[in-house]
């Protein structure tokens, strides 16, 4: 998309031109980088806006029981844009392990509130609704239109009850092929970045439904905020694996499965870095 708004903003000065000669004026040497940088920034709000006033229409309250393309291009496109401006570059391996054309559970280590955008940002054919603590309900509403509008649920970490019905709902997303599921399983973001005890009540998702579960961690998302524009950021994502929960039923079993094979991605990506 930024690619895009560079192209057009470059394409409006011939176009401009045409009805006020401005090439040929003797300030065009300063009017013509201006009129560029005056139109991009103007596709920006443009693009800011339509965002904006889309997500002022969400109502959180009322049930998405089906898929939205509008929002998930508008959000695609969205996320696109602001890497590009943030010059967030996500470098990805194991693709070519993801099931296709099926709906899956993909699970992930946490390390920070920008994890979710990273895998929309990478994985926008598998369609992701995240499953999303409530206080993000709560707290950040924007964030909430989105994660609504793009068929995520939020949860009750503190009510075992609430969470099975949350549970259960995303169940329901999967089985009548609504949205794939992710979830990150350790429950909060790790403050040290090494992994935490999985929650095996999130694996009966795969386990209900026979979706396989895509294992994935990500590393070093917690240097976006504090790097913003100033600074190039990398940030790696890799997928592990993918378990079939035909040949390994049990969430307990699954949930140790996957803690190893987090663990093992992630000891992988520290000796690298």
């Amino acid at each position: 998309m930024l690619y895009f708004y560079l192209v057009a903003s470059a394409a409006l000065i011939p176009i401009l031109d045409r009805f006020f000669n401005i090439l040929r004026m003797p300030y065009s040497w300063y009017l013509v980088p201006l009129l560029f940088i005056a139109f991009f920034i103007g596709f920006i709000i443009i693009h800011a806006a339509v965002l904006f006033i889309s997500l002022m229409c969400v109502d959180v309250n009322k049930p998405c029981n089906k898929q939205s393309p509008y929002y998930r291009a508008l959000i695609t496109s969205s996320l696109n844009l602001v890497f590009k401006l943030l010059r967030v570059h996500v470098h990805t391996c194991g693709k070519e392990k993801i099931p296709e054309n099926e709906r899956v559970l993909l699970v992930s280590n946490h390390i920070d509130n920008v994890d979710p955008a990273i895998y929309l940002h990478e994985f926008p054919d598998l369609q992701l609704g995240f499953i999303a603590k409530k206080e993000v309900y709560e707290t950040m509403p924007i964030v909430a239109k989105v994660i609504h509008k793009l068929n995520g649920l939020p949860i009750d970490r503190d009510n075992d009850r609430e969470g099975v019905k949350t549970i259960i709902k995303a169940i329901k997303t999967v089985k009548d092929d609504i949205a794939s599921i992710g979830v990150f399983p350790e429950g909060y973001t790790s403050k040290t970045g090494e992994l935490q005890p999985m929650r095996n009540g999130a694996f009966k998702v795969a386990t209900k439904t026979g979706a396989k579960i895509v294992v994935c961690t990500v590393w070093d998302t917690r240097k976006v905020v504090k790097r913003l524009f100033f600074h190039r950021t990398d940030i790696y994502v890799n997928v592990a694996g993918v378990i079939d929960t035909k040949e390994l039923p049990q969430t307990a079993e699954i949930g140790q499965k996957v803690f190893d094979m987090m663990n093992e991605s992630l000891n992988e990506q520290k000796q690298k870095s």
